[in-house]
């Protein structure tokens, strides 16, 4: 049993928080609701900073391990691997906590509250933040997402080992520059079967133990003060006893940006009536105000403090307390050699191929006397964190990645090409002076290594960037600046080319995938993500990943990016052929699927389970994604039927010639779709399962020379959850 299965401890701890509220003055309850928590001396009471995060690795205090970027993570399509990464950031934030504590530093980033994992969906690729993500898919983000919080919390009986926060509630994904006044509109249909999904999961399987609002509002109302959504679904449909904090300083556009509210008490008594427990900015000091002038009524005020100090009691930190096994973690874990090659081993497995022509990859390094390495990621630290990182103690580029590897067995030449983007290129520059070296790099070489994409200084969130994209969105799909001048000139010089794409998201890489034979996506692969590359690249590791976001030919192709609709939007409900699908990725050696079955066409309470045998045929050990969709063709007239969706995965390690037998499970609720009404259906009609290691659409079909196994499920009556 652990922690948040013990019914009985849980309503011990509650009281506890209550006993304590009690005792408290109100000037001393208001300022419990702000991030910087003072200490109530007179109640033994240590203040507490609220504010840290951990979205791929402890972030932004002192030296940490550097994990892929949260969409490297989501593209390895594995359950069990999340957690094991999100547990080892848990231990890294309890060593660093428990030194800290030692020395009496309880600064900003120093607390176990994390506000980790963002679960919203990427349902558009210039989102800059769409790169914290786990991708587009409700499902994916959903599975992702659960054992994320479990890893982060743990398993113990008694205490959380940290506590996560589920952000950013509800429906948000961009522009960035226009968060502190959008209203994103969304129908009931879209909000339950897309935007909600993987919130309602972290709260009911994950217990995660926070969940953060969102800037923008949804529907009319400033999702911080949003009583449908704070109080309608997360409370009383989803049954949440954790606590809700504010985005930082969204309160205040509650009266600065969406004009609801036309004071400062005014907007804390909104946000404070409708749900938000916690604020991250200092206005919820009014509520002193709100509550003497009677806007909120003090045991509600009570509520939220009973909320917060049981996450302190749960974490055992908030008085002197047993010993719990989470103080025994010692800072020397911190960085040590086992994380980071846990962070490489994630680099390697996030990283997904997405051509490989005539079986170029993997290099025979015997083969080369001299590799060339061309472009503006290469050697770059930016292109390798992402945003909300941590400190590493080291850096491996690309280019020292392949460096270390090669260690004098062939020369590297080496070449910035351009500057990643326009404005970058220091004094004088053009952009277009290192076109020279690059032909003669290009010449003396065997082969030529080129990477190319974007950094965390031109996707992210608004406030982060000082470059050309405002506010941390990417105005269109395209290699930004002259790198795709660059890439040109390296394909004209008839040397064989790689491309490895280091972004936190998708790029319209035509040209690429037209004249360059292979291409890697790298992603944002952390601190060692160069070794990671280097090993991908000489065959020491197989390619595992793919896509969990869909790669598309050109923006022109998307909607607008202020349309919540997800009307023609990522994989699940997209017209047009893709330039990479979603679910998408080579390996080294090939799989073969036969004996597809399902345990029954009829879709029983317990829904049916999918089994297939797949065989490595190829010549080299790897791991197959083994993916589950589920098409509904309901035999009544339905609206907005999406496309085949993803339902279920499983990951298959396999030796050259091994063969196993897998296993997956569709629940019913696989099968459901909602109404417009957001009512959980399952239709009459024919379901069609689709199994194998790719999505079943065409674009798939074509860039693998495969398909998947197509079976057939049935529903004989109309079916409300």
């Amino acid at each position: 049993m652990e922690l948040n299965e013990n019914r009985e401890l849980l309503e011990n701890y509650r009281k506890e928080a209550e006993e304590l509220v009690s005792k408290m003055t109100l000037e001393e309850k208001v300022s419990q609701t702000l991030y910087r928590a003072p200490a109530v001396e007179r109640l033994g009471i240590p203040a507490y900073n609220w504010w840290n995060e951990a979205l791929h690795g402890v972030a932004r205090a002192g030296t940490a391990t550097v994990f892929p970027q949260a969409i490297c993570l989501a593209a390895a399509f594995d359950e069990d691997f999340m957690e094991t990464v999100a547990e080892a950031v848990s231990t890294e934030g309890r060593a660093k906590f428990n030194m800290q504590q030692r020395h009496g530093d309880r600064d900003i980033y120093k607390g176990l509250t994390f506000w980790a994992p963002n679960i919203n969906i990427f349902r558009d690729p210039r989102w800059g933040r769409g790169q914290e993500t786990f991708g587009e898919d409700p499902y994916l983000t959903s599975r992702l997402g659960v054992r994320f919080v479990k890893g982060l919390q743990g398993h113990d009986e008694k205490y959380l080992k940290a506590a996560a926060c589920a952000k950013h509630f509800a429906v948000h994904s961009g522009p960035e520059s226009l968060r502190h006044s959008f209203d994103a509109r969304v129908s009931r249909q879209d909000l339950y079967e897309t935007y909600l999904p993987a919130f309602k999961a972290c709260v009911k399987e994950g217990h995660v133990e926070a969940v953060m609002g969102a800037y923008n509002r949804t529907n009319g109302a400033p999702c911080c003060g949003n009583r449908a959504l704070l109080l309608d679904i997360l409370r009383g449909e989803w049954g949440f006893r954790g606590h809700v904090v504010s985005d930082c300083w969204a309160i205040k556009d509650f009266h600065e940006g969406h004009g609801v509210t036309e004071t400062a008490v005014e907007s804390a008594a909104m946000a404070m009536n409708n749900g938000c427990d916690l604020n991250c900015g200092d206005l919820f000091a009014n509520l002193l105000t709100a509550v003497r002038d009677g806007r909120v009524e003090e045991k509600r005020l009570d509520e939220a403090l009973i909320s917060l100090f049981t996450t302190r009691i749960k974490l055992g930190i908030l008085k002197e307390k047993e010993k719990n096994p989470f103080d025994e973690i010692p800072y020397s874990v911190v960085d040590s050699e086992a994380m980071r090659d846990l962070s490489a081993e994630a680099a390697r497995r996030g990283a997904v191929l997405l051509k490989n022509e005539g079986g170029l990859l993997p290099l025979d390094k015997r083969k080369y006397k001299t590799v060339g390495v061309i472009g503006p990621n290469a050697d770059s630290r930016r292109a390798l964190v992402g945003n909300y990182e941590g400190t590493a103690s080291r850096y491996v580029t690309v280019l020292e990645g392949l460096q270390d590897y090669l260690d004098g067995q062939c020369r590297v030449l080496y070449s910035q090409g351009c500057a990643i983007s326009e404005g970058r290129e220091p004094g004088l520059r053009t952009g277009r002076e290192r076109l020279a070296e690059v032909k003669e790099v290009c010449a003396l070489s065997d082969i030529v290594i080129a990477c190319m994409g974007l950094d965390a200084e031109l996707e992210g969130e608004e406030g982060d960037t000082g470059n050309e994209f405002p506010g941390g969105d990417k105005p269109n799909l395209e290699l930004p600046g002259a790198q795709e001048e660059v890439l040109r000139v390296i394909a004209e010089s008839g040397k064989p080319v790689v491309l490895v794409l280091l972004s936190g998201s998708a790029l319209a890489v035509n040209f690429a995938q037209e004249h360059i034979p292979a291409i890697l996506q790298g992603w944002y692969c952390g601190a060692q993500g160069g070794r990671a590359i280097a090993e991908l690249l000489f065959g020491e590791a197989n390619p595992q990943g793919r896509l969990p976001v869909t790669f598309y030919k050109s923006a022109e192709e998307l909607p607008a990016f202020t349309d919540y609709s997800m009307e023609n939007r990522t994989y699940r409900y997209m017209k047009q052929d893709a330039l990479y699908p979603f679910g998408y990725g080579l390996s080294y050696t090939d799989y073969t699927y036969t004996d597809a079955a399902l345990s029954s066409e009829e879709i029983g309470q317990d829904g049916v389970e999918v089994s297939v045998t797949v065989e490595n045929t190829g010549d080299m050990a790897g791991t197959e994604t083994v993916q589950a969709y589920v098409k509904v063709l309901p035999k009544q007239a339905v609206s907005h039927v999406p496309n085949a969706q993803l339902k279920g995965i499983c990951k298959c390690a396999l030796k050259p010639g091994e063969k196993k037998k897998v296993h997956i499970r569709l629940p019913k609720e696989a099968f459901g779709l909602y109404d417009t009404e957001g009512r959980f259906m399952l239709y009459e009609g024919e379901y069609h399962v689709y199994v194998g290691g790719q999505g079943p659409d065409r674009r798939s079909a074509e860039l693998t020379g495969k398909t998947v196994a197509k079976l057939r499920a049935f529903s004989r009556t109309d079916q409300p959850f």
